[in-house]
């Protein structure tokens, strides 16, 4: 299955994108930061806050169905 790009533009001042991150999915979602970096070379070089009207591609992740472990007894 093809991943899912989605394009972002910095509206704002002082916005990192751990934090743009955050404000999309509103949980954490480990590597996503990396993988932004690897996809748009030369992001790093703007330091850790973007300027204002900064556009990168962010891919989103595919849901899994969620697993559904049996309760551990310990008696």
């Amino acid at each position: 299955m093809e991943p899912v790009i989605e394009s972002v533009t910095v509206g704002g001042d002082a916005l990192t994108v751990s934090l743009i991150v955050w404000r999309r999915f509103h949980r954490p979602m480990p590597g996503l930061v990396e993988a932004i970096y690897d996809i748009n070379p030369g992001l790093a070089e703007h330091g850790q806050y973007l300027p204002v009207g900064t556009s990168f591609d962010m891919p989103i992740p595919i849901p899994r169905d969620e697993t559904v472990l049996p309760p551990i007894r310990l008696w």
